[in-house]
Parts: structure tokens; C-alpha cells; sequence
């Protein structure tokens, strides 16, 4: 038993690899990269503080055009619902209090019915809170873009680092072929 034991534990330490973490973190020490651990922290700090400041931290200038254009046109579309929201509310006000409102005509005729009044009033309210959501994630979105950015800005890339595929044919089995596909990498 005790035989049976040892043979397990020695067998376990017997095909253990060298840590590579380790081997990074000296290699990081001697500066033989550019690896800054607050740069992800960074981006997303300047994206959070003015939208496309991340991106342009991680000098990807052409970004920070698309954030600006997308959060504007959230909170244009917002200001529109907003806006059209209020003057449908206000005539439906009016309205109800027996009112002329502007959707009246000088002979007394209503241009819009009471029922349109309020089914615009609902479709305007819930424009403008998808326009709010919109902007929000597309806010949170831009922050988490640009951390992400910084990331993989840090992440090796160099020629060493490849995955060659390569199909391969049994040599045992001549008569019934098998096709397999072996990923080789290196570093």
C-alpha cells in the first residue's frame, strides 16, 4: 500500500512543468517587456470621466469619433422623445380640462383624438426611456471597451507565440485512412 502510494506521489511531482507565471514575473522585473498593470485601470478611469478618453489613452483615435456619434445620438434621441413627450402631455391636459390645445383647429375640430393623445404619450415615454437605457449601456459599454483595449494592448504578440495546424494520416492504417488534426504551439 504504502509502495502503491509512492509511486503515485512521486509520479505526480515527476511530470510537473515549470511555472510560467514565475518565469513572466522575471522577465518582467529585467524590463524585458512593457507591461504596465494600471494601464487597463487607467483607460477605463478616462473613458468613465469623459466618454473616448480611454480611447484615446490606448491612441485608438478612430474610436473615440464612433463613441462620441453613438452617445449623441442617444441623448439627441432622448432630448426628441423628451421633448414631443411633453407636448403631448401638455395638450392632453388641456384637453381634459376642456381646453383648446394645439391640436385643435380655429373651428373647434381635433386634429388628433383623446385616445391618440395618450397612446402618443406612451409610445413617446417609452422611446425616451429606451433612448436613456440606450445611452447608459452604450456609456458602461465605451468604459469596458476601453479597459478591455488596454488589456490586450499588454498581451504578447510575438512570431514565437503560433498555433501551426497540421493534418496528419495514421501510418498504422494505410487501408482505412483517419484524418486527424494535430495544433502545435511554441514559445
Amino acid at each position: 500500500m504504502i509502495f502503491v502510494f509512492c509511486c503515485f506521489f512521486l509520479s505526480q511531482t515527476s511530470f510537473a512543468q515549470k511555472d510560467s507565471t514565475a518565469i513572466r514575473a522575471k522577465q518582467l522585473k529585467f524590463g524585458a517587456d512593457k507591461y504596465n498593470p494600471l494601464s487597463p485601470s487607467k483607460a477605463a478611469f478616462y473613458s468613465a470621466i469623459f466618454p473616448g478618453g480611454g480611447q484615446i489613452y490606448n491612441k485608438k483615435y478612430w474610436k473615440a469619433p464612433i463613441v462620441w456619434a453613438a452617445i449623441g445620438t442617444s441623448v439627441y434621441f432622448y432630448i426628441d422623445n423628451s421633448n414631443e413627450y411633453d407636448r403631448f402631455r401638455t395638450a392632453f391636459k388641456l384637453r381634459s380640462q376642456g381646453l383648446k390645445d394645439e391640436f385643435t383647429d380655429e373651428n373647434g375640430n381635433t386634429l388628433i383624438s383623446t385616445a391618440g393623445l395618450e397612446s402618443a404619450q406612451k409610445t413617446l415615454r417609452k422611446n425616451r426611456d429606451l433612448s436613456l437605457l440606450t445611452g447608459v449601456l452604450l456609456y458602461v459599454l465605451q468604459i469596458v471597451e476601453a479597459s478591455v483595449n488596454a488589456h490586450l494592448l499588454q498581451f504578447d504578440t510575438d512570431d514565437s507565440l503560433s498555433i501551426n495546424p497540421m493534418i496528419k494520416t495514421d501510418p498504422l492504417l494505410v487501408e482505412a485512412p483517419k484524418l486527424g488534426l494535430t495544433l502545435k504551439y511554441s514559445f
